[in-house]
């Protein structure tokens, strides 16, 4: 639901809400169906409180901005990762060519194989609610 008509206002919005947290936004990019963001946290705000803000100030601002967007909502999950500060330039370089990447491999086909090379155990029900 993310389309080139509203993303770079998207991308813009969501920094301006990580900043707000004292979560300095890095880099923020993604595609039709999801977003990332490289950003610092906050000593004070939990990632789960940071999610929160983020997928709830953007889901009321995105149907502010287009009829299309009305029943906008973020799936329920999210997932995070912790970047090394030695490893953000390919981070940044990763995020910045989400939409070149994603024509070779899905998102769910990457967001599997990131979490199987990691050893993270995940159950397919509930990892696109």
């Amino acid at each position: 639901m993310i389309n080139s008509e509203i993303d770079t206002e998207l991308y813009a919005y969501l920094g301006q809400i990580c900043n707000s947290h004292n979560c300095q936004s890095i880099l923020i990019n993604g595609i039709a169906n999801h977003v990332h963001i490289l950003c610092g946290l906050s000593r004070t705000l939990t990632i789960a409180n940071l999610a929160e803000v983020i997928k709830t100030g953007s889901s009321k601002w995105l149907k502010t901005r287009s009829t299309d967007l009305l029943k906008f909502s973020w799936q329920n999950g999210y997932g995070v990762f912790s970047v090394d500060w030695r490893n953000a330039e390919a981070v940044k370089s990763y995020i910045a060519g989400q939409k070149e990447h994603h024509v070779k491999v899905t998102f769910e086909e990457e967001y599997r194989k990131l979490l199987r090379d990691l050893g993270v155990a995940f159950d397919e029900r509930y990892v696109w609610d």
